[in-house]
């Protein structure tokens, strides 16, 4: 028999009646488990009814807890260790507010210097033996809010969520002053022909939504908050250099510049629902550094 710690199990009480006539695996699919994660969960022997292994797929009473373990896991790249800015953190998952340069990571099993790793030596210093799993990803040279999940549970359900359940905002300094100070831009984006830069299509691109609004202008510079309303590949890097209002330092759609050696793009805000409570989750992420030649910044 386990201690069902929260950390290592995710636990749930059944709270109808045996009328109902719902068995764990199909009660556990209501709850936002995969069909995969059940079955593998099965598989391994990691469904526990009333902290007892369940051998067989009952069905359940009232005031029933069915519980998932979570196995330990070998870490799925090197571990090191860095000081983070941690945001968030439960038991399912770590918010990080990445810094400027960082890889959050890559397909090499052998690369070093990466926000996985550092999450790793992360996790190791907490005792937790687990795998990173990126629920998502930023650019190297964009800074902000990366969300990383401590089990496949909270990976299953927070990528599900991120597809259309997500709040995006970024702030972003970008070149020259907008005629209109708040809007909308609708322009589908797709692939352009050198396959490296995206574009805005309108016959072949991917609807793409974006909205912003104008928080503060200096010296021919605009801060600029924006919500992603669709995930495009460079969404907003397209959208405003089709606006005529390209990222400040972004080489790829405007120019570099003197004042940013990177293009000056920060995740700024996320808010979804947490995996495990369903609870509604917003969170935050200071501007770096390198945004402070914009006085409206400090």
């Amino acid at each position: 028999m386990y201690r069902l710690n929260s950390r290592d199990f995710l636990n749930f009480k059944f709270n109808g009646s045996s009328k109902d006539k719902i068995k764990v695996n199909d009660f556990l699919k209501e709850r936002g488990l995969s069909s995969r994660l059940i079955r593998r969960s099965v598989k391994s022997g990691n469904i526990y009814l009333n902290s007892r292994l369940n051998k067989k797929n009952k069905f359940l009473k009232k005031g029933d807890i069915i519980s998932l373990r979570f196995e330990d896991e070998e870490p799925n790249g090197a571990v090191e260790h860095k000081d983070l800015d941690i945001v968030y953190e439960d038991e399912d998952l770590v918010i990080v507010n990445k810094e400027p340069f960082m890889v959050t990571h890559t397909a090499k099993d052998d690369a070093d210097g990466t926000l996985l790793n550092y999450l790793l030596g992360y996790f190791k210093d907490q005792g937790l033996k687990r795998k990173v799993r990126f629920v998502n990803r930023l650019d190297r040279d964009t800074s902000g809010l990366v969300v990383a999940a401590k089990n496949s549970f909270a990976q299953d359900k927070i990528s599900s969520d991120f597809k259309d359940g997500v709040e995006k905002k970024y702030i972003s300094i970008v070149e020259g002053i907008l005629d209109e100070k708040e809007g909308i831009i609708d322009g589908p984006i797709a692939t352009s022909e050198d396959g490296i830069r995206r574009e805005v299509n309108y016959v072949i691109g991917k609807k793409s939504l974006t909205s912003y609004k104008v928080l503060g202008e200096y010296e021919g510079m605009s801060l600029v908050l924006l919500t992603l309303h669709t995930g495009r590949t460079h969404q907003i890097r397209v959208h405003m250099a089709h606006l005529g209002h390209p990222v400040l330092g972004d080489g790829l759609y405007g120019s570099k510049s003197d004042l940013i050696n990177r293009q000056a793009l920060h995740s700024y805000s996320l808010k979804f629902k947490l995996p495990r409570t369903n609870k509604d989750l917003e969170v935050f992420a200071k501007l770096p550094e390198d945004f402070s030649f914009f006085p409206e910044v400090y």
